[in-house]
């Protein structure tokens, strides 16, 4: 296991302290969201009793199911106590860029969805300052030339994803994702008001006032920020 893989593991497992009996959690994406899924049900096995998990892509909900806990949706499920997700990166006012792994709507619902929303990251996903990691803007497939135009207009450089076959990706709900380099961002709520307001815009990857606790994977600990640090 890498050292970036081991801190991704800490904080996935530190973030479980943040789970009580009968909670219902939101389940997030990615390398170190999948360190949390398996430490869950490992959890559950040895007696924690849950009353729901609700998983904000088809592999978390695919891995929750193989492992056997006890997943729901939003339609049965709206209310979440707490979702646990990663970041591709966390500035030190808790902003987030995520969507690296084309799940950012859902990721977004879901967390907005929580009473509570932790995230968890190895030590180099923490950043001064949001922007050398692109931002994810997904769109109608209609929309995508005039988004385009649109970011571009504001001073973004957007590139069309694609997929491993080389044809363009396409996300859950059949929209498409434009990857879009601002440079270092200065004021990430202004950024992501502009793109808020794009017509053909589903969703950012910009998760602005959001998160309650970042849990950071550093060596051999898990250090634990709270939203009373940077409110």
């Amino acid at each position: 296991m890498s050292s970036a893989d081991q801190e991704k593991r800490l904080a996935a497992l530190a973030s479980l302290d943040q789970v009580e009996a009968g909670m219902r959690v939101g389940l997030g994406t990615g390398s170190t969201a999948e360190h949390m899924i398996r430490g869950l049900a490992e959890r559950c096995k040895a007696g924690l009793s849950l009353a729901a998990v609700v998983p904000t892509s088809k592999a978390s909900a695919e891995l929750a199911q193989n492992l056997g806990l006890p997943v729901s949706d939003l339609e049965r499920t709206p209310n979440l106590d707490v979702t646990i997700d990663g970041a591709d990166e966390v500035d030190p006012q808790g902003h987030l860029i995520k969507g690296g792994g084309g799940a950012l709507l859902h990721e977004k619902i879901v967390a907005s969805a929580s009473k509570r929303f932790v995230v968890i990251v190895d030590s180099k996903k923490m950043v001064e300052q949001l922007g050398k990691f692109r931002v994810p803007v997904e769109v109608v497939q209609a929309a995508r030339p005039v988004v385009a135009a649109q970011i571009e207009r504001f001073g973004g450089q957007p590139t069309l994803r694609l997929g491993k076959d080389g044809a363009p990706f396409v996300t859950q709900e059949s929209n498409l994702i434009l990857d879009c380099d601002f440079g270092l961002i200065s004021d990430p709520p202004r950024l992501a008001q502009k793109l808020d307001g794009i017509t053909g815009v589903v969703e950012h990857g910009l998760f602005v006032h959001l998160t309650d606790v970042v849990i950071i994977g550093r060596g051999d600990r898990a250090e634990i920020n709270t939203k009373d640090r940077w409110a």
